[in-house]
């Protein structure tokens, strides 16, 4: 049978490869840091990381480690089984109230991932008689959630408040049960911030409620690091967050949904992804208890982490490099072309610099880019070599 297929499928991978899109898997053989080792023509080299999720730079921190080697002591590696059945530790009930206490919400309930999270929200919600209303570039996890669910989907354009109010109206209109804006606090490929104020403004209006994915936010965005709900001071009037463990919170894996007591309970009898998953690791969510500690107390990384990423854009706006407006971590570089983007990462790569260059179908045709990501790991001398890699690739590229 796949003899049939397999002609098909190399010649789609073939397309893929010329047109620029292919997407290379490089190795690391150590530790995620700030630093790494990349193998790169089969000889490995020590190169500035600027593209990982680690924007606190936890995910190698020694007290992070060390709690992770205590609970495996502690608590086992795996639990081999699903929560409902033999697959709840203490460690987890303590994970989920302390992520509930820190985001301001009144109960939350893990997930193996956030795109589980997202996946098992809307189907137990919504259905045929509901409403959801989604941004335009909210992350595929949400887009494929939405799509498991029977509830009808409207699409705004991305922040874009009249055109919100305008789908929230049909959605009304047409005799909606329920109707649930959904957003990215922040979106991960532009560094934009949803305005979460307005949202709820808009969902007070038409008695909707407020979801948010705050996967790319929360330990660093906001005063305390709560996220954008607490940056727009709406943390009270956001009914549904979403986020991981895998990014700024110690860059392992696993997800939450932090919300109303009554959503997170629904979600424990009938969201799918939850209830035939296994249980989230033991260590993972152990390690994760001390991330929480240091997040309470993260200041210093914080405003690291702000002054890395204003020396950046501030230097590639002076090197005329197109970045994307904004003050988040996610600083994207726009490049247009995917072939060039892609030889613009392996020239920055030869340069001591790992980024990568994203193109369709992660983002628009024509709107290939580079998307770096700064961290509180990352020295003032790394962002500049950073940029000085950058002026340097341009030049070979262009010469």
């Amino acid at each position: 049978m796949f003899n049939s297929v397999r002609d098909d499928l190399r010649a789609t991978l073939d397309e893929i490869r010329a047109a620029g899109l292919h997407k290379p898997e490089r190795v690391i053989d150590t530790p995620q840091s700030a630093t790494v080792n990349v193998s790169a023509g089969g000889r490995p080299g020590e190169v500035l990381n600027f593209c990982a999720n680690n924007y606190l730079g936890l995910a190698d921190h020694p007290e992070v480690i060390a709690a992770a080697h205590a609970a495996l002591d502690r608590w086992g590696y795996g639990m081999a089984s699903v929560r409902f059945i033999c697959g709840t530790q203490e460690v987890h009930k303590e994970l989920e109230a302390r992520l509930s206490a820190f985001l301001g919400q009144e109960d939350t309930i893990l997930y193996s991932s956030c795109f589980d999270a997202n996946g098992g929200v809307f189907e137990t919600l919504l259905d045929a008689e509901d409403a959801v209303i989604s941004d335009a570039l909210n992350h595929a996890s949400i887009i494929d959630g939405i799509r498991l669910s029977k509830a009808r989907r409207f699409r705004y354009a991305n922040r874009d408040m009249a055109d919100l109010e305008r789908q929230l109206k049909e959605a009304t209109e047409g005799g909606a049960r329920r109707r649930l804006i959904v957003t990215d606090g922040v979106f991960s490929m532009d560094g934009y911030v949803a305005p979460l104020r307005e949202i709820c403004d808009l969902a007070d209006r038409y008695d909707a409620m407020v979801m948010v994915d705050d996967s790319h936010a929360v330990g660093f965005v906001g005063p305390g690091g709560r996220g954008t709900p607490e940056l727009h001071g709406v943390m009270d009037r956001v009914d549904i967050i979403t986020g991981t463990l895998g990014k700024a919170l110690g860059g392992a894996s696993g997800g939450y949904v932090a919300a109303r007591a009554e959503i997170v309970a629904l979600l424990r009898q009938r969201s799918r992804p939850y209830l035939f998953s296994n249980t989230l690791a033991p260590v993972i969510a152990a390690a994760s208890l001390k991330v929480i500690d240091l997040l309470e107390s993260a200041d210093e990384l914080r405003v690291r982490l702000t002054e890395n990423t204003a020396l950046f854009r501030r230097r590639m706006t002076e090197e005329d490099f197109d970045i994307l407006p904004g003050d988040h971590a996610i600083a994207p570089v726009m490049i247009g072309d995917a072939a060039k983007a892609g030889r613009t990462a392996e020239l920055l790569l030869e340069r001591g610099v790992y980024v990568i260059g994203f193109s369709y179908p992660v983002v628009p045709q024509g709107q290939a880019r580079i998307r770096v990501q700064l961290s509180a790991a990352h020295s003032t001398e790394d962002v500049n070599r950073a940029v000085d890699a950058f002026v340097a690739a341009r030049a070979e590229l262009e010469g």
